[in-house]
């Protein structure tokens, strides 16, 4: 009631007419209460995002295990998904031939199935932004179950980009990343101090159809080839090691 006496009174006052003004209470007061909230590290494990749109949880298609993909890794720093790769079944040649890992397949929040670039995905809910480092290595050259081997044969990851939904500062991702079986660990993603808050994708590829261009397997055309699935592991390596 006093503001809406003192608003008609100085509305009166604009008109010219002369108005006494009426004091406020004496014994007015004020009073002063706290809001708080607290987050410690969040050690759940993170479900794989949608790496066209990172807001939306999703749920891989493993090419090579049709009963799913590996879980990830327990938080509150991990490492909550990475593509298998599947270069499809190809006629035997003796020519030096290159072929592409399909597009990695998922299904979404509204049970819809699509199709988008491979990726690892990684979350930092430590809550220190104090950096990390991502590594992978090709654990063996391609083989067969006999142990028959793939002399020679060559993956580069090509297109690479950091997609996120989180507004700390982008880690750094690299662009083109060569194997070499059995060779040490080579960097894929990597946060300094003051990055990395939240999850972060590195995808090779923007969308399905360059998702399915961006990752090669060379084979030479000397190399034997016997009428069998050859395979290899892939080991990737979170550490809180800043870049």
């Amino acid at each position: 009631m006093k503001k809406i006496q003192y608003a008609t009174v100085a509305a009166l006052a604009l008109a010219g007419l002369a108005l006494p003004v009426t004091s406020f209470a004496a014994d007015g007061a004020e009073y002063t209460s706290n809001g708080a909230v607290t987050f410690e590290a969040n050690t759940d494990p993170t479900k794989p995002v949608d790496p066209t749109n990172p807001v939306d949880p999703v749920t891989p298609v493993d090419p090579t295990d049709p009963t799913g993909p590996n879980p990830g890794t327990n938080g509150p720093l991990s490492i909550d998904y990475a593509s298998s790769l599947d270069f499809g079944t190809q006629k035997i040649t003796s020519t030096d031939e290159v072929y592409k890992a399909k597009a990695q397949k998922y299904v979404d929040k509204a049970n819809a199935e699509k199709t988008g670039p491979n990726f690892v995905q990684v979350t930092d809910n430590r809550g220190l932004e104090t950096g990390w480092k991502l590594q992978v290595k090709q654990s063996g050259q391609f083989k067969t179950a006999e142990d028959q081997e793939l002399t020679g044969a060559a993956i580069t990851f090509k297109n690479g980009n950091v997609v996120t939904a989180s507004s700390s500062a982008k880690p750094t991702g690299q662009a083109t990343i060569n194997l070499t079986p059995n060779d040490a660990y080579v960097n894929v993603m990597s946060a300094t101090t003051g990055q990395g808050a939240g999850t972060y994708l590195l995808a090779w590829g923007s969308d399905a159809a360059t998702g399915a261009d961006s990752i090669e397997l060379a084979v030479p055309g000397s190399t034997t080839k016997y009428a069998k699935q050859y395979t290899t592991t892939f080991t990737w390596a979170l550490a809180d090691i800043p870049s």
